[in-house]
């Protein structure tokens, strides 16, 4: 039977910032108490706390020697208020602090004397983080690093430190937060032992595979306890709370029940990332460049679902939770594996999972030169899918064993360009761009370089100033010549198959290459999430886009474009209740994306609300300077009787500067806004001869064009785009 308390169970997220007081526990009681007040005067004269507080979105909890803060409001929120308390501590010199900072899930909960307090992971591993460093450091969790790099603001202060191992001896990945103002730039002790305590030198031979089974074991049925329990934590680490973690527990157990998810196909596995055991940092490219090349080879076997990078990147190398990490990717088995480089020699460490039983169905070590890579990666793949039971076809074979270029040096260059790629940013494309010129030029018949090529060109425009009439043609002469060198690529099918589709609005051609290159590699989630994004959607074949935007989400689950995609998609198909829905999943997986934001705006404005819409757009403007956004607020606000924010922008677009981003399908919105029908397909024209990007490629079902249809005019444009094409 069910009581009142159990019903109200309810799990958040909350950004946690730990403190404690360094060496507490070595001054006399009167010292202890006077720098428990200190503290917490420095404390609430933080705007972040005064700020929080008044608002409601903020729990102060003590904790013996130091206390916790969970703000609910904003992940920056903690940081601001580490950033104002150590700014504060410079005029107290006696006082030493060390913080820890994570995002994760809490429940705010009574303790026994009846006060608010607050239990769950997200407390607990924000203890952890702050753990592993030494007086004044500000350290992060992956996760609220992730948060903060979205931003230029926080970028510059982020210092990857790797893994710390906490308590039970489980890893945790740490980042240290610091400038010139604030922060410890210092390692911290614990990375420091964990050096001097580093792997045996190159050559010697690896732990034997049982020894980490059993590792990995405890450290995952210590994660699993305390995930059961809720990890509840009180204002002093020396209270104890077994009888509330056994009540959370329970109403966990409860929450759960009727919601087990299906179990995942046997021959289904996810590449995680590979650790670089190298003592130079640089090679770090040559451990991802390893693993994706594995991953790439596997997912050429129809016969194996392969789970994409994009998902796989989110979680460390080595993680000890490998049952929830499979559970969260849809698989049975999980890859692990480590990269050491020693001048030309490379040794690779592999161990073949199956993650519900942590069993080692397989694991070696391959100790090579390096011109010998790709006949390892060859070999790894090979022996994954003998041991996964996958059927070949002779097709498959010949794929997994091709070797890409001859020339290593152009193999290096192709995956510091990768690696460069897909950070998407205005810096890193035009980079990757020159490391695959690079390539190239190494090894002219290099088809993997020249579609790398092709896609950062593709993707240009929206990232620099670089004009769409521009990047196209030079991305397509790069995915023919891809074809042209090796036809059974299916990176280059796919890049060739976007670039029909938006640069020659050629959409049988278009869907003819996607279906090359998905036959090719069943498990190319960027082909599916493409297909059914450009011209299947573009076309008004709903289901069909539908069905390809959710097989992309099976390959790349964490993907938040992807996800995003598919909300996109469902407004199009104007389903926007499950749009909705959709693009609100995704921002559980990213809450700071703001083109799922930017996408749950319209889906809402779309639905009726304008207020939730303005509210998701100005969320999304506050997390980037995209344009675009501006563009959907003034359109909005001029369809609600406000015009004068669209004529301001029109404005601002005349000037030079701004042209680049002014794109002509999102000029045509601001005039459809104040009712401009001629001034609205003028610009629609001009977006077409402009090679305007997918935007107007949906001209055919975009909702916010619908004030057009109707018109010979636009109809016609209509047919421009997707008619068929005179060959």
């Amino acid at each position: 039977m069910s009581t009142a308390s159990e019903s109200d169970f309810h799990l958040e997220i909350g950004h946690v910032l730990f403190m404690d007081v360094v060496d507490y526990s070595k001054l006399l009681l009167d010292e202890q108490r006077e720098l428990q007040e200190q503290l917490t005067q420095i404390v609430r004269n933080t705007e972040q706390v005064r700020v929080g507080e008044a608002s409601g979105k903020l729990i102060r909890v003590p904790a013996g020697d130091g206390m916790a803060l969970v703000f609910f409001n904003s992940p920056e929120a903690p940081v601001q208020c580490a950033i104002e308390i150590s700014e504060a501590l410079k005029n107290q010199p006696g006082m030493q602090l060390r913080m820890g900072i994570h995002s994760g899930p809490v429940n705010e909960v009574r303790d026994v004397t009846d006060r608010t307090n607050v239990a769950g992971a997200g407390i607990n591993i924000a203890q952890r983080v702050m753990d592993c460093g030494d007086a004044g450091h500000i350290l992060l969790s992956k996760r609220v690093a992730e948060d903060l790099a979205q931003s230029r603001k926080w970028r510059p202060y982020l210092h990857d430190l790797g893994e710390c191992a906490v308590k039970h001896n489980v890893p945790i990945f740490v980042v240290n937060f610091y400038n010139d103002e604030v922060g410890n730039p210092e390692l911290p002790q614990k990375f420091k032992q964990a050096q001097e305590e580093k792997a045996p030198a190159f050559g010697a031979s690896r732990p034997a595979p049982i020894l980490r089974r059993w590792r990995v074991l405890i450290g995952a049925g210590v994660l699993l306890f305390a995930a059961f329990a809720l990890g509840i934590w009180f204002h002093s680490r020396n209270e104890t709370a077994s009888g509330l973690d056994t009540q959370i527990g329970s109403r966990l157990g409860e929450s759960l029940k009727g919601k087990v998810a299906p179990l995942p196909p046997e021959k289904s596995i996810a590449v995680l990332p590979f650790e670089n055991l190298s003592h130079d940092p640089d090679n770090a490219y040559l451990a991802e460049g390893i693993q994706e090349e594995i991953l790439t080879r596997l997912a050429k076997i129809a016969d194996l679902k392969v789970i994409s990078r994009t998902s796989t990147q989110q979680f460390q190398s080595r993680p000890a939770n490998l049952s929830e990490i499979a559970k969260q990717l849809g698989v049975a088995n999980i890859l692990e594996g480590s990269v050491q480089r020693s001048a030309d020699q490379v040794r690779v460490n592999v161990q073949l999972i199956k993650a519900a039983t942590e069993a080692h169905l397989w694991a070696d070590t391959f100790d090579r030169k390096l011109t010998d890579i790709f006949a390892v990666e060859s070999d790894i793949a090979k022996t994954i899918a003998d041991t996964l039971q996958a059927k070949l076809t002779g097709a498959e074979k010949e794929m997994i064993a091709a070797q890409p270029t001859s020339d290593l040096t152009a193999y290096e260059l192709y995956l510091k360009g990768r690696l460069l790629w897909g950070k998407r940013s205005g810096d890193n494309i035009p980079k990757a761009i020159a490391f695959y010129e690079q390539a190239i030029a190494r090894d002219p018949n290099y088809a993997l370089a020249y579609a790398g090529l092709a896609d950062a060109y593709a993707i240009l425009p929206a990232y620099t100033a670089t004009a769409q009439r521009d990047a196209i043609p030079k991305a397509k002469a790069a995915a023919l010549k891809a074809v042209q060198l090796d036809d059974k690529l299916a990176e280059a099918h796919t890049a060739l198959a976007l670039l029909l589709c938006i640069g020659d609005l050629d959409m049988a051609g278009s869907i003819s290459e996607f279906q090359r290159a998905i036959a090719l590699n069943p498990n190319y989630a960027t082909a599916h999430h493409w297909y059914g994004n450009g011209p299947l959607i573009a076309l008004g074949r709903f289901d069909d886009a539908i069905v390809e935007g959710k097989r992309a989400i099976e390959l790349d689950p964490l993907s938040p474009v992807i996800n995003s995609d598919l909300g996109q998609n469902l407004y199009n198909a104007r389903r926007y209740d499950e749009a909705i829905a959709q693009l609100r999943k995704t921002l559980e997986i990213d809450p700071m994306f703001y083109y799922a934001h930017f996408n749950l705006g319209i889906a809402l404005q779309l639905k009726g609300d304008v207020p939730a819409a303005i509210a998701e757009y100005t969320k999304a403007q506050e997390l980037s300077d995209d344009p675009r956004i501006a563009v959907r607020i003034a359109a909005t606000k001029a369809q609600s009787g406000d015009k004068d924010a669209a004529v301001r922008l029109l404005a601002e677009l005349q000037e030079p500067s701004r042209h680049w981003n002014a794109h002509a399908y999102w000029r045509a919105v601001l005039y459809l806004s104040l009712a401009n029908r001629d001034e609205a397909i003028r610009w629609l024209e001009q977006g077409i001869a402009d090679h305007d990007g997918l935007n107007i490629t949906w001209i055919k079902v975009d909702p916010l064009l619908d004030p057009l249809r109707g018109d010979p005019r636009f109809e016609a444009l209509v047919q421009k785009v997707v008619g068929p094409k005179q060959k």
